[in-house]
């Protein structure tokens, strides 16, 4: 029978994560699959902007805020916190960011950047989780409290210095970026060019179909990459790492599943739940940071532009784990960076790849026998395709628009696959299980 003190065992080892999902091998061939469509829609449209290079690497940098408040949001909603708060936090990230980052230099305005998130999260665990207020209200009036202290400090702290204004910071010094030597000019050759090349000269045209697709998406992860998305990227892995592998992530996440039984085997779920939130709001943060130091050296009021609530709908698409998190914060990066490059073009030519897609499900539902909505699935992605098919462009209402569309239409189709966490936004008091 296990007694309250086997929680905090050091021997304890935690399980893998639950339930039915999908193999990594599984997940390499679905990716190889969308990406090999993605060439197709390229070779039929002739946008060839869809997947170069440059436009990889702008979505990689659009990706990594998306993702790091995703990143937030899973921590505090797997210690069964909700935090709506994200967009807040990340506010305060870009704000308290650049406000040290143009003083002290960039990497002491990420650590306070950090450092600001962190309060929003403190504020939003010590409400919610000691005073059992409400967790969307709560996070609803953070969100209004930092963009109200953000526009009351901004003027007091940034006019006066070159550069700076009542809505805009002074500029802050980079952090750098790196490019891999060698590797990055030849993904790029192969990109644009679709040709492998040896000391005899040209001699395979391998990039018409696919090859040039890859080259376009590896040459974006290695080329004018910041050091701070590295840094954001291998958060990923180790808060799969620490959540999943660790006695501290499976604690955490007990907090979130079923507290009135962590309780009773010796976890502290009030300190885990703010240490969860903290984290939370600390990533946020992070987040912001990245915004207002390597997206935009300087803090810009609205420069978050909702993209903490675009990061929370990147959680739920990944089912609350953290690499379906980032394919969704990749996804939403992706479609944001279309209003930055070529976006009336290529957002036409997606519009090809999205009937194909409807289509290939409305067959795989076929298969599976669900005829309603099959039928449902066929007759939009046939509206998409004559929409594809009898325009030359769309408006660029349609452009700006894409990224929250892309949200709503992704949260739609995965909706009946989700699980969050059993307790998540339920009240709880120390207590209540005796």
């Amino acid at each position: 029978m296990t007694t309250a003190t086997d929680v905090n065992q050091p021997t304890l080892q935690p399980a893998a994560p639950a339930g039915r999902r999908m193999s990594l091998p599984m997940l390499m061939l679905v990716i190889a699959g969308g990406l090999a469509l993605t060439s197709l829609v390229r070779l039929i449209t002739g946008a060839d902007g869809i997947t170069n290079v440059s436009q990889m690497s702008t979505a990689l940098q659009l990706a990594v805020p998306i993702g790091l408040a995703g990143l937030g949001g899973l921590w505090a909603e797997r210690a069964g916190v909700v935090n709506i708060g994200l967009e807040g936090m990340m506010i305060l990230g870009t704000w308290f960011g650049a406000w040290a980052g143009f003083q002290w230099g960039p990497w002491t305005g990420v650590l306070v950047g950090i450092i600001g998130g962190c309060l929003g999260g403190l504020l939003h665990a010590f409400v919610t989780v000691t005073f059992n207020v409400n967790h969307i209200v709560s996070g609803v009036a953070i969100n209004i409290l930092a963009l109200g202290a953000t526009r009351y400090l901004a003027p007091l702290a940034f006019e006066g210095h070159q550069g700076g204004s009542a809505k805009q910071s002074p500029p802050v010094e980079s952090l750098g970026h790196f490019t891999v030597p060698g590797l990055s000019d030849w993904l790029r050759e192969l990109n644009q060019d679709g040709l492998l090349k040896n000391q005899d000269g040209w001699v395979h045209d391998l990039g018409t179909f696919f090859v040039s697709d890859v080259a376009g998406l590896l040459g974006g992860l290695v080329t004018n990459v910041s050091w701070l998305t590295l840094v954001a990227v291998a958060l990923i892995p180790a808060t799969w790492w620490i959540l999943w592998r660790t006695a501290f992530g499976l604690r955490l996440r007990s907090c979130g599943e079923n507290p009135v039984a962590a309780e009773s085997l010796g976890v502290n779920v009030y300190k885990y739940k703010y240490l969860a939130v903290i984290i939370s709001g600390g990533l946020a943060g992070l987040g912001g940071a990245f915004l207002s130091i390597v997206a935009n050296p300087f803090y810009l009021e609205g420069q978050v532009s909702g993209r903490g609530f675009i990061g929370l709908a990147a959680m739920i698409f990944g089912n609350w784990m953290p690499g379906g998190l980032a394919l969704g914060a990749g996804l939403f990066g992706y479609t944001d960076s279309l209003n930055l490059r070529g976006g009336s073009e290529n957002v036409h030519a997606l519009l090809l790849l999205g009937a194909l897609l409807l289509i290939i499900g409305a067959i795989w539902m076929a298969v599976r026998k669900k005829w309603i909505p099959a039928v449902i699935t066929l007759v939009v992605g046939g509206l998409v395709f004559a929409w594809y098919a009898g325009t030359n462009e769309v408006p660029n209402q349609v452009v700006s628009a894409t990224p929250y569309v892309i949200t709503l239409v992704v949260l739609a189709l995965s909706a009946q696959r989700l699980r969050m966490p059993k307790a998540d936004g339920m009240p709880y008091r120390k207590g209540q299980g005796k």
